[in-house]
């Protein structure tokens, strides 16, 4: 390869979830980093390069390419003009919608208790099809401002999940607790019923253990974890994907 007067550096592309015989250690990452530089005609710049190439194996094949990070997108959804302390983060928001739809292609989502709408921001941001609702007049109203905020276009309803008569490939539910949205066991097992009825895949989150209230509707726990809220872990909430 011939540059011209434009500096590079070549950069190995570390991916996380590759099993161990596909691991490349630390040592032979940066030899293949110079092994394809010396075969670049142009000066290798370590700092700020302009031109950076990035080098990676993927299903037993070798990419090799100019590199572009990706833009973290959801640390600016940080700071949103309408937020309550006890809604999930803006990072869970948006690994919990790449958990529930993991390809968008043609996948159609609602969120029915979408709160200030943390999850509809991540989802809108991310091209996918998601419509929001909640029964509360005034958290819907912060969900539309926190949409309108990010320009993005995603429609927000007052409505309960009980009048949703639609149907989706996919429901994210984080379940309403705390001052906001007071529930009993009961109304919890009816959004989980409902959920059942609108969706045919359902990821939910929750404070609580409601394994056997789950279990009840008819839906199957496929997979699930445990996201922490604080180095103590004083507050965590389950995401528990149903089918």
């Amino acid at each position: 390869m011939r540059l011209s007067d434009q500096t590079f550096k070549v950069l190995y592309i570390k991916i996380n979830d590759l099993s161990s015989e596909q691991k490349i250690e630390f040592d032979e990452q940066r030899m293949i980093e110079k092994e394809i530089g010396w075969n670049v005609n142009g000066k290798a710049k370590m700092k700020n390069p302009d031109i950076l190439f990035g080098i990676v194996p993927y299903k037993g094949q070798w990419y090799f390419g100019t590199y572009q990070e990706n833009e973290s997108v959801w640390l600016h959804h940080m700071k949103k003009p309408q937020e309550y302390s006890t809604a999930i983060s803006t990072r869970l928001a948006r690994a919990v919608v790449n958990i529930a739809v993991p390809d968008p292609s043609g996948v159609r989502v609602i969120d029915p208790c979408c709160g200030i709408g943390t999850v509809l921001v991540e989802a809108l941001s991310m091209g996918i099809d998601i419509v929001g609702s909640d029964r509360n007049p005034l958290v819907v109203k912060g969900s539309r401002e926190n949409i309108t905020y990010f320009n993005y276009d995603g429609i927000v309803k007052v409505k309960d999940i009980a009048e949703e008569e639609g149907h989706y490939d996919v429901a994210i539910i984080d379940m309403p607790y705390n001052l906001y949205s007071k529930v009993t066991q009961e109304e919890q097992f009816t959004i989980i019923k409902h959920a059942k009825r609108i969706a045919d895949r359902v990821v939910i989150l929750t404070i609580e253990d409601m394994d056997e209230m789950i279990l009840s509707t008819g839906f199957t726990i496929v997979d699930r974890c445990v996201a922490n809220k604080g180095k103590k872990a004083l507050f965590s909430r389950q995401v528990i994907v149903c089918e």
